[in-house]
């Protein structure tokens, strides 16, 4: 029955019975039969009708074909009924419901040519059934090469490389060519779809990424090919590449001889940090440092240069001459005042670690006696001791310690495993209770540890607990599921980041200069901070020495004792009163994953922002300017949505440059940690701030407004464009919109490689309102109307300053919403913003910072309806 037909009566091509006539064989009259059903979204009558539809027609297969080549309505975004009719002709091929083409057949050869034609125009969601009802796959690859060729050629790379995998087309394309436009666009996923499998091609884009991270390589070099596209080259830099070929290498197996400028570049880093743990923090032994750096150096050159040059650059003489002396290295390549303390070391033969093993009674000290760290390395040990270890309702504190491996590929393997009970340490030694595989020793480990982790009444205590039992996995093959067993435990680091979130550090706990993470804990807690001075040594080695024993037994039995302190003094601590249940989170427990221990409202304390002669004189947004180091990309970007003025180093860009601008034009240097202390030297005192990596960007954000007290109102939101930090911007009508639009090219919009800017905005049914932004106002800056004169031209739209405006990423159902009155372009950088709901997320999300929101720092102002700006 044609349910199109309000008579009810049977159609013409209908029998009484359901059974199908000639009319049910002609491939154009079926498809108008099952466009009725499928307007109406009578899904399962429609796919009734197909299915009867398929077994009447003589040959199914060249009827999708007539409906495709008679039919242009597959070929425009969004879901249409011919794809639909075959996905729905794959599953009853796929089923046996329909008849189907032997293999080989002439017949089958001819439909596959006609095919391959239709690929030029198939959305991905057509070219996957299209592949397998024609098996594609299997036909002459002359013509599906051409095509993928023609995709190429045409800029539609993401589409070349999808139908390149699908058609398994790989071994006969250039994977340098197929792959470039992608890795330039971020979209990696992609790439490395279409190598999976072919280790000749993993190597060959393995070789090409490394070759992009050789020192001087410049990546615009590589983008000027492609200036149609939209490029994020911003994820392309050495450093983000070089975590990639590492990741790469792993999953591969491959030799990580492949990529050497990712490696040498990997051990700078790691060189890097060896000299700030050693000369700034100096918080690494002369033994450990000296064995890393020997490690990481050998006979490299290039990397002896640079160590050279580290060394040279610090300004602490003796220490630099005692490392120069420690690693042998030749006087005449330091300064004059080093190589005469290097002559005096020589001369007095002093070998006794300098100042640096002074001030012990500065750090925690274990509270226990030596003779209560028990070390365990067999499988009697651990029998002896089982019962003290599972004692139920009792309070442990666990750790991991490994041997640093710089980022070496892969999670460490753990060498040593502590757990703390009250006034006894467990040392537990894994290399000898993980070996052999299948042993007595191996298998009484991982059932003491199982037990230990699976009893919810006792109470476990970690800081960083995840990575530790991730790490004990890749250790130990039997507790691969140790994160899932785990019941009733609390992860200090929750905690600390739930105190570091009410703003309430200790008296006298410098965040830039002083400890970080546990140690920094320890001593807002209990008063002195951990001695880190081991942490970096060789846990492979046994015996263990002194040091390190006792190290590892108070990295874990400190947790005890800030456990207990927090439980008994909440309050101090922004904690609520009822700790014990509040922080005792086991995955049986937790009512959602990353759920933080409730505080007290920050608000609710006089002494959270500093008032009367103590506060900072307040400053307004677009009067407050920054310059951040490149590892801070997204805190840049959240103080511009706040209309900031934020300057953002180069990639690799010397960090002196930030004092140079700092000077120059007047703004704060916000740096990642390593280079606060050259920086805050040539600056001066409140113009350089060390920003908390470990917390998210909008928590960055938020903390640099609090310390400067930065006044921040919803007029400022969006005043400056986040992506290129200008803040002059030009109104565009809706209907002027359009015809630029259309003029470049884009008359459907983006294909899904538009700006990011863009992509911000929520998906709405065209017709939908823009969302509202709670206590908002409508988004209105500051800003004259485009002109006619403002153009240089409109094939390409560029304006009179030579910018291009960015219009591949205004979607087609944007430019037809009915609330949307205007645009606004960015006209340095050419963005297009419109008005959404993302203003509303940005005021909810800085609404404690924001002036006018109800609960913020300032009495709330008359809201008003609003969109947000995408």
């Amino acid at each position: 029955m044609d349910p199109g037909d309000p008579t009810g009566e049977p159609a013409a091509g209908d029998s009484a019975g359901g059974e199908c006539v000639p009319m049910g064989r002609d491939p154009l009259l079926f498809l108008q039969t099952l466009q009725t059903l499928w307007c109406t979204r009578e899904l399962g009558q429609l796919r009734e009708e197909a299915q009867r539809g398929f077994a009447a027609l003589e040959d199914p297969l060249a009827a999708l074909l007539d409906m495709l080549d008679s039919s242009r309505g597959w070929r425009g975004k969004g879901p249409s009924l011919e794809a639909w009719v075959a996905c729905e002709l794959k599953r009853c091929l796929q089923a046996q419901t329909c008849p189907g083409p032997a293999r080989g057949s002439p017949g089958l050869k001819q439909l596959q040519a006609r095919a391959v034609k239709l690929l030029a125009e198939s959305p991905p969601g057509l070219v996957e059934p299209l592949v397998s009802i024609f098996q594609l796959q299997d036909t002459d690859r002359s013509p599906l090469l051409a095509h993928v060729h023609r995709l190429h050629q045409e800029g539609k790379f993401k589409e070349a490389i999808m139908l390149g995998t699908k058609l398994r087309l790989q071994a006969d394309l250039d994977v340098e060519k197929m792959c470039i436009p992608l890795l330039l666009q971020d979209k990696a996923d992609l790439v490395e779809r279409y190598v999976d499998g072919f280790p000749d091609l993993q190597r060959r884009l393995l070789a090409l990424m490394d070759s992009w991270c050789q020192p001087g390589f410049d990546i615009r070099v590589v983008a000027r090919r492609y200036p149609q596209m939209t490029l994020r080259l911003e994820r392309l830099s050495p450093r983000a590449l070089g975590r990639q070929v590492l990741r790469l290498l792993e999953q591969h197996g491959l030799d990580p001889a492949l990529c050497p400028n990712v490696i040498t570049q990997q051990r700078l880093a790691a060189l890097r940090y060896l000299c700030y743990k050693r000369l700034v923090e100096r918080s690494v032994s002369r033994e450990s440092w000296a064995e890393h750096v020997q490690g990481l150096v050998g006979q490299d050159q290039w990397l002896q240069e640079q160590l050279l040059q580290l060394l040279a650059s610090h300004d602490d003489a003796a220490l630099v001459a005692q490392c120069a002396l420690d690693l042998l290295l030749p006087e005449e390549r330091f300064p004059a005042s080093v190589a005469a303390e290097l002559r005096q070391l020589r001369i007095q033969e002093r070998t006794a670690e300098a100042p640096l093993e002074d001030g012990k009674d500065d750090y925690y000290q274990l509270p226990i006696p030596r003779e209560q760290l028990c070390f365990l390395a067999s499988w009697e040990d651990l029998a002896r001791h089982q019962d003290e270890l599972l004692q139920p309702g009792r309070v442990v504190g666990m750790d991991l310690e490994w041997r640093p491996s710089f980022g070496a590929g892969g999670r460490p393997r753990a060498s040593l495993m502590q757990v703390a009970v009250e006034g006894r340490v467990f040392l537990l030694d894994l290399p000898r209770l993980s070996s052999p595989a299948g042993g007595q020793a191996p298998q009484a480990f991982s059932r003491l540890v199982s037990r230990l982790l699976a009893d919810p009444s006792i109470t476990k205590l970690g800081y960083g607990m995840a990575g530790d039992l991730r790490s004990l996995g890749a250790s130990c093959p039997a507790l691969a599921q140790a994160e899932k067993q785990l019941q009733g435990s609390v992860d200090l680091l929750q905690v600390h980041r739930q105190m570091r979130a009410a703003d309430r550090p200790a008296p006298g706990v410098d965040g830039a200069t002083g400890p970080r993470g546990l140690s920094l804990l320890v001593q807002q807690v209990l008063g002195k901070p951990l001695d880190k001075m081991q942490q970096l040594s060789n846990w492979d080695r046994r015996p263990l020495d002194e040091g390190q024993l006792v190290y590892a037994a108070a990295d874990a039995y400190c947790l005890l004792e800030v456990y207990w302190a927090l439980c008994r003094e909440p309050a101090r601590f922004h904690l609520s009163g009822d700790l014990t249940r509040s922080l005792r989170l086991g995955r049986g427990e937790r009512a959602g994953a990353g759920e933080l221990p409730p505080l007290q409202k920050a608000s609710a304390s006089p002494q959270q922002v500093p008032t009367g002669e103590d506060a900072a004189p307040e400053v307004p947004a677009r009067a407050f300017r920054v310059v951040c180091d490149s590892m801070l990309q997204g805190l840049a970007r959240s103080l511009r949505r706040l209309g900031i003025d934020v300057l953002v180093l180069a990639t690799g860009e010397d960090h002196r440059r930030a004092a140079e601008v700092a000077r120059q034009e007047g703004r704060i240097i916000l740096t990642s940690g390593l280079p606060y202390h050259k920086l805050r030297a040539q600056v001066g005192a409140g113009r350089c701030l060390s920003v908390d990596c470990s917390l998210k960007a909008r928590q960055q954000a938020t903390a640099v407004i609090r310390h400067f007290n930065v006044r921040v109102t919803h007029s400022d939101i969006f005043s400056r464009c986040q992506a290129c930090n200008c803040h002059q911007y030009l109104k565009v009508s809706k209907d002027v919109m359009k015809q630029l639009v259309w003029l470049s090219g884009h008359p459907e919009g983006p294909s899904g490689t538009g700006d990011e800017a863009a992509q911000i905005e929520d998906e709405q049914e065209t017709g939908s309102a823009p969302e509202e932004a709670p206590g908002g106002c409508t988004y209105e800056p500051s800003c004259r109307w485009l002109e006619e004169e403002d153009l240089q031209s409109r094939m390409p739209a560029t304006l009179g300053n030579g910018t291009r405006l960015q219009l591949s990423g205004v979607p087609a159902g944007v430019l037809r919403r009915p609330g949307l009155r205007h645009f606004y372009c960015c006209t340095g950088c050419g963005k297009v913003f419109w008005e959404g709901s993302h203003l509303g997320r940005v005021a909810e999300n800085f609404r404690e910072v924001l002036e006018g929101v109800p609960g913020s720092r300032e009495p709330s102002r008359a809201p008003s309806p609003a969109g947000s700006l995408s």
